[in-house]
């Protein structure tokens, strides 16, 4: 295949972004089975909102592996490049989500059960935290300025992707079986329908050229030399440690308001509300329909009024509709239950959309890659992987949603200040290997 068609934009828009719908649509699998069935099949002699919990904990440890990936990703992204990472991330996400799908319950061997899933979740949540920033980094590298936040704001569709993927496939099976079969064997179905998704994903990644921008870096450096950056990750902290706590404390209220709304929403509507699962289930699915058709809209908008006052929008409006949207669950409507989700997501791909190019504008080429991943991972510990666990532990303290309402807005307002203290950063060129345009005000 010519290399120019190898590297046009469009191709690699699709690459990247099909192989980030498969890593998505594992990680989040695991975050809705967590919600449905993880509580009984792993922690069954806790009570159904403790087992709940749990569940929720062994969730947030993927998370806590996360910044792990992104350093160690990172590191080598910026010394190798960015596909061969990209390629090794895809294959451990999906061994260890098929390898789930195989894993033993705990009437079956008991504490190793809940052990090995712990285990198979950290390697998920490495193999994602290298993930992100490759995959955003070779759309961003190879686009133009002019659009790069349309272009990069594909592969973040990607998630909404994922998730619509794996909640497409619960929703069926818990359609077409009883409660009983779907926790009996039902749900290692998705799981283990990972190994043929990454079959082919691993085919399109592979089709894909080495970012030219990282390329031209190296030459740059050392002649013809393929060398780059010898510690990438110390050049981060000692330089542009203001650029990773922007990236962290942008990523903060969009992290935890997702998760509340895709992962939470469902025990909120099981436990709370007294729902079947399918409702929840359903609302997510429409809702991340939606949002995937949003969020390159955002990312457009964003090449046209700046990264920083759509980003702003996203935030304000995800404040004031933390507290329309349980109102809406409790009243027990799926029409009104479907547009408190859908509006939520479409309000967090405001926040999503321009995420990537703004990111990705924030550092130099030669620490791109470990720049952005540890501002994206590491506030996803704290965020997203805590969110369903915190909102979960306050609606067992209290029996309301209130203080959950108020979490999301505080952690909106942290994303305000952020983007505040960001200077704008559209237009910015990516091709010296030097520049880190968007430093703090």
């Amino acid at each position: 295949m010519p290399e120019a068609q190898k590297s046009s934009i469009k191709r690699i828009v699709t690459a990247s972004m099909i192989g980030t719908t498969i890593e998505w649509y594992d990680f989040f699998l695991f975050g809705s089975a967590a919600a449905l069935v993880f509580n009984t099949l792993f922690f069954p002699d806790a009570d159904p909102l403790t087992g709940t919990l749990l569940a929720f904990a062994t969730y947030a440890i993927g998370f806590v592996a996360r910044p792990l990936g992104g350093l160690v990703f990172g590191h080598y992204g910026d010394k190798v490049g960015r596909k061969k990472l990209l390629v090794l991330s895809l294959l451990m996400m999906g061994g260890a989500t098929f390898a789930m799908g195989l894993l033993p319950t705990y009437a079956s061997i008991g504490v190793a059960a809940p052990l090995l899933l712990v285990f198979l979740r950290l390697v998920q949540g490495f193999a994602l935290g290298g993930e992100w920033g490759g995959a955003v980094l070779i759309v961003s590298e190879h686009g133009d300025a002019k659009r790069r936040g349309f272009w990069a704001s594909w592969p973040q569709a990607g998630a909404p992707g994922g998730n619509l993927l794996a909640t497409a496939v619960l929703a069926v099976l818990a359609a077409v079986q009883s409660d009983a079969a779907f926790e009996s064997w039902g749900w290692r179905i998705p799981f283990l329908l990972s190994g043929l998704l990454v079959v082919i994903g691993l085919w399109i990644r592979l089709s894909v050229s080495e970012s030219p921008v990282f390329l031209e870096a190296v030459k740059k450096q050392q002649g013809e030399a393929p060398a780059a950056e010898k510690a990438p990750i110390v050049t981060v902290i000692r330089h542009s440690w203001r650029e990773v706590l922007i990236a962290m404390g942008a990523r903060f209220g969009e992290n935890v308001s997702y998760y509340l709304l895709t992962a939470f929403v469902l025990v909120y509507l099981t436990n709370q509300v007294e729902l079947p699962k399918s409702v929840g289930l359903n609302a997510v699915l429409i809702g991340s329909a939606v949002h995937f058709a949003t969020i390159p809209l955002w990312g457009l908008l964003s090449d046209i009024i700046g990264r920083r006052a759509v980003y702003a929008f996203g935030a304000l409006g995800m404040i004031g509709w933390a507290f329309v949207f349980f109102a809406m669950l409790d009243t027990a409507s799926s029409l009104a239950i479907i547009g408190a989700v859908t509006v939520g997501l479409v309000l967090h791909g405001a926040m999503y959309g321009p995420q990537a190019a703004f990111f990705s504008e924030l550092f130099g080429t030669k620490v791109r890659y470990s720049g952005a991943s540890i501002g994206y991972q590491l506030a996803s510990i704290v965020a997203g992987g805590l969110a369903p666990l915190i909102a979960t532990a306050l609606l067992d303290a209290t029996g309301a949603s209130i203080l959950i309402s108020c979490y999301i807005a505080a952690s909106c307002v942290v994303t305000l200040v952020a983007v505040f203290l960001a200077r704008e950063t559209k237009g910015t060129s990516l091709r010296d290997p030097e520049e880190s345009a968007a430093v703090t005000a």
